[in-house]
């Protein structure tokens, strides 16, 4: 028969555990930064170095150490949940949208996370937050269904994922206005306050040139849209444009996705049309947990909550522009934004 050990004896050896862990973790990271110091490197919007790796491009100070670590010691669940974009695709909206639903049983109106916490702290980046870098956050304690969310493009994501049997949500929008969001996005971070912004002429042709966070962006969608085509019950695949025209419909297909329905009761007593208004970009941006403070070091909260339109690149883009980036659309993701 076993003996127990005393608590002061586990509490040693999880002390032990945990040291060599931050050790072992520090290690890789030294070794990331000396890989990213080989990598082809150019100056991205708002000055800042960028790296190509894996043929995506990343802000080196912002991203990249972490997508190193999650590909190395990330390890998924069956039933953990993956929440996937390109940057400034509805990332926001689709965090709130999911937490919604999956913790709809948990919290009142008047009690619910959202109103007093940002999304991106109900449902955590892996490599912006969780990973970034050492000691990395202790995810292996974290009760299932987990829920993250990473920008990590399909050819990148760690064996773990792919092989787990997760669910992931995907979600894309039309390029034009992602470079609109995203210009005006890093425009509010701190480096670029210290800079003159770049030009609407100047972001677009490094744009279309696949020069931006996690892009080529076209590369991006790609890689996940044929992923779904390949494996539909493992992967929610829907454009921005489509969620928005149709949002009931959509937030509906997502919770069975999920499979987490709505019940006959719920839709009854409006529980779908609660969380849309919940998760909207108006009630979102009220809300003080989302007016004030910086989200890190880099951007303040405000700056995830801009517009949220569909076509807002009319008002910014020549026709020029536009019919350029539609022609690269065309080509490379044919059908998805029409």
């Amino acid at each position: 028969m076993a003996t127990s050990l005393p608590c002061s004896s586990l509490n040693e050896i999880n002390k032990e555990e945990r040291d060599e862990r931050i050790k072992m973790v520090e290690k890789s990271y030294q070794r990331y930064r000396e890989i990213i110091s080989t990598l082809p490197n150019i100056n991205g919007w708002i000055g800042e170095d960028m790296r190509l790796y894996e043929g995506f491009w990343y802000r080196t100070n912002h991203a990249l150490e972490g997508v190193m670590c999650v590909q190395e010691h990330f390890k998924a669940r069956s039933d953990d949940i993956l929440l996937i974009s390109a940057p400034k695709s509805g990332t926001t909206w689709l965090k709130s949208l999911v937490f919604a639903i999956m913790k709809r049983a948990c919290y009142t109106n008047s009690t619910h996370p959202l109103l007093t916490t940002n999304p991106h702290d109900c449902v955590p980046c892996l490599e912006l937050k969780l990973f970034k870098r050492s000691p990395v956050a202790d995810v292996d304690d974290l009760p299932s269904p987990r829920i993250f969310s990473t920008h990590i493009p399909y050819t990148s994501l760690p064996e773990s994922i792919l092989y787990s049997g997760c669910k992931i949500v995907y979600i894309c929008r039309d390029p034009k206005d992602v470079l609109i969001s995203l210009r005006y996005f890093l425009a509010k971070s701190k480096p670029s306050t210290e800079l003159p912004p770049l030009s609407f002429e100047e972001v677009f042709e490094l744009f279309t040139k696949g020069i931006s966070s996690y892009g080529p962006i076209w590369d991006h969608v790609q890689g996940y849209h044929k992923a779904s085509l390949e494996c539909p019950h493992r992967f929610f695949f829907i454009t921005y444009e489509e969620m928005k025209r149709h949002t009931l419909v959509n937030v509906k297909r997502l919770a069975e996705f999920l499979e987490q329905p709505f019940s006959m009761v719920e839709e009854r007593e409006y529980a779908v049309e609660e969380i849309i208004n919940l998760c909207s970009i108006d009630t979102l941006k009220k809300l003080e947990v989302n007016k004030s403070g910086l989200r890190n070091s880099y951007f303040p909260n405000d700056a995830f909550f801009r517009k949220g339109e569909i076509g807002d690149w009319r008002n910014h883009l020549t026709p020029q522009m536009a019919e350029s980036i539609d022609q690269i659309t065309n080509e490379k993701l044919p059908g998805i934004f029409d």
